[in-house]
């Protein structure tokens, strides 16, 4: 669930809404909708699709001065018209819209609705749908919206209007983000505000559990018990270049929260016709023609190149080299008979990576550059390119471009294997969609992951991150994120080279994160926690569900076990971040480092 925009005010609504949607489409969709109200009632107007198409079917002779408006990623449900927001109660009276999953839909649709046929396959119908029968009960609209959020389980941000008042719009959050905007003799309701800085730059920030009654001259905040909380405004002074940070404190902890919608923008850029992911064919030519293929790559893409080859590797059984550029530029290997380059740079501009491209260009080989940037010079001097299509990332340490690389990666992975006839026993578009909701599931647990960075980090001088199979390259990735912002001194290993030196750094209270998403190795990496256990370390076991014990600290919901990394970093991406917020670390701008390295 993607993006809410609301309005109710003096002037016309319909634009303001389409344009607020417009400015969420960054998000990721796959349709949309509004709801207007005036006199004559709800003019509901919903569109699989773009935006575009959702204009193309808006009434343009419809006017009012209330509405609500909302982008959709499917999650219950297929993407539709009748699957997209907003959704009605059975009579039309209660329209509403929803960002989050309601994790208990089945268990109030069987205990409260039985007798309402309902319109959708979605959670967010049983939300209108309860406060209609509330209401039918004798309940205030208020009191009934109010019973509805005391049930609901999940995340949620909501806002709804009642067809028999022109003066209201009913609003309230949990987990996912929602803001209510002030303005003169109008007040507004976005997930965002880039929505709605069109019309105001004063915000008011709504916290869990809250539920808020917004009429044009006024919001009132108030908690599920029904107390008034009175909260201040703040103004959002975003720049051109602040716009994209949102309201975020910082654009590290933005970049961590996109990554769902970057999974989602993925799918949809690497569709077909027929709505199956594909690659240029010219492109998956080439893999299937090399012998060999060779990754050249620096820090974190490095760290997504080791993972792309154990795909490669195991699902188009194609030969695969990873290498830190800076090495191989004064130390090329003995290289295969027809060696295809692969070069992975969230800019394009790595000079370390395209020092290497120019060198192998002058041998004669062939380059295809996974990049965020089009037009980027290791774009432009490729032979090929495969777009990220995260959107710009401006933070120093990276976090979408890590897991868009891998994503990207496995894409091109499939690819391969069905060009070479290899059938693989998964839907890598339905893998990559579960993968979308578990993200968006984990970036919900920051108060969470918050704890643990308290917990483990908050004095320490080191950390070791250990796993075992794939999980050691995320722990390779996991340190990064921890010592480039935090300056906290942090080693990935291998579970079982720990022993083979460096468990003599292990001192009474030394934090230990280890990885267990792998049931081949869980044991293993088990065995290798009570080894760092009985010479005093503090373990926090990150493990994957399915797999886990009571002694886990986190436990992630379970996913193909061949892209595990692409959820399992998550968890780390906020650790590191918390330990460099609470040790008042620049989290953006960590010292003696730059975001895109131009220079050897």
């Amino acid at each position: 669930m993607c993006g809410i925009v609301g309005y109710i005010g003096q002037h016309d609504v319909k634009e303001i809404l389409l344009r607020g949607l417009e400015k969420l489409e960054y998000r990721g969709y796959d349709s949309a909708g509004i709801a207007m109200l005036n006199e004559e009632g709800i003019h509901l107007f919903k569109e699989k699709g773009r935006i575009a198409d959702l204009r193309a079917v808006v009434d343009p002779n419809t006017s009012a001065t209330l509405g609500i408006g909302h982008t959709r990623w499917a999650t219950h449900g297929a993407p539709s018209r009748i699957n997209a927001h907003p959704h009605q109660s059975a009579s039309g009276r209660f329209t509403l819209v929803h960002n989050g999953v309601i994790e208990n839909y089945a268990i109030l649709q069987q205990e409260y609705l039985q007798d309402v046929a309902l319109k959708s396959d979605t959670d967010t119908e049983i939300i209108v749908q309860l406060v209609e029968k509330f209401v039918n009960d004798g309940l205030s609209v208020e009191e009934a919206f109010r019973k509805t959020l005391t049930l609901l389980k999940g995340s949620y941000a909501i806002a709804m209007i009642d067809a028999e008042n022109q003066e209201v719009i009913y609003v309230a959050k949990n987990k996912s983000p929602l803001l209510v905007g002030i303005g003169n003799g109008f007040n507004v309701v976005a997930s965002d505000a880039m929505a709605m800085l069109q019309v105001t730059n004063q915000f008011v920030e709504l916290m869990d559990k809250e539920m808020v009654v917004v009429t044009r001259e006024s919001m009132t905040i108030k908690n599920l018990n029904g107390d008034i909380i009175e909260r201040a405004p703040f103004t959002a002074e975003l720049d051109a270049s602040d716009i994209e940070k949102g309201t975020y404190p910082h654009y590290m902890l933005k970049e961590i929260d996109e990554q769902p919608f970057v999974m989602r923008r993925i799918i949809q850029k690497y569709q077909d016709e027929n709505g199956q992911l594909t690659i240029a064919p010219e492109v998956v030519a080439e893999v299937v023609n090399a012998d060999r293929l060779y990754i050249i790559a620096c820090g974190t893409s490095y760290h997504a190149g080791l993972v792309g080859k154990q795909l490669i590797e195991k699902w188009a059984k194609i030969p695969v080299e990873v290498h830190v550029a800076s090495e191989f530029s004064y130390n090329m290997p003995l290289l295969s008979e027809k060696p295809l380059f692969i070069y992975i740079s969230q800019s394009g501009e790595t000079a370390d990576s395209r020092a290497v491209l120019v060198q192998t260009k002058k041998l004669g080989h062939k380059a295809i550059t996974i990049t965020n940037v089009p037009g980027s010079t290791l774009s432009r001097e490729a032979d090929y390119t495969l777009l990220l299509h995260a959107g710009p990332e401006i933070a120093v340490a990276s976090t979408k471009a890590y897991t868009a690389q891998i994503a990207v990666l496995a894409i091109l992975a499939t690819a391969a294997a069905k060009a070479k006839g290899i059938a693989l026993d998964f839907d890598l578009k339905k893998e990559l969609g579960i993968i979308a909701n578990v993200m968006e599931m984990l970036c919900d647990a920051k108060e969470e992951m918050e704890k643990i960075a308290r917990e483990y980090l908050s004095t320490t001088r080191n950390c070791f991150f250990i796993g075992r199979a794939v999980d050691y390259y995320v722990c390779l990735e996991g340190a990064l994120k921890l010592k480039e912002i935090s300056y906290i001194q942090a080693e990935g290993f291998a579970g079982g080279e720990l022993k083979h030196g460096t468990i003599a750094l292990i001192e009474d209270g030394t934090p230990v994160v280890a990885l267990s998403t792998q049931e081949h190795v869980n044991l293993s990496i088990r065995g290798n926690v009570k080894e760092v256990v009985a010479r005093g370390a503090n373990p926090c076991i990150i493990s994957m569900r399915g797999l886990e014990t009571d002694e886990d600290r986190y436990v992630i919901p379970a996913v193909h076990p061949m892209l595990t990394p692409l959820v399992s970093v998550v968890p780390l991406q906020l650790i590191a971040y918390y330990a460099a917020l609470h040790r008042g670390c620049d989290v953006d701008k960590p010292r003696n480092l730059a975001k895109s390295v131009t220079v050897e």
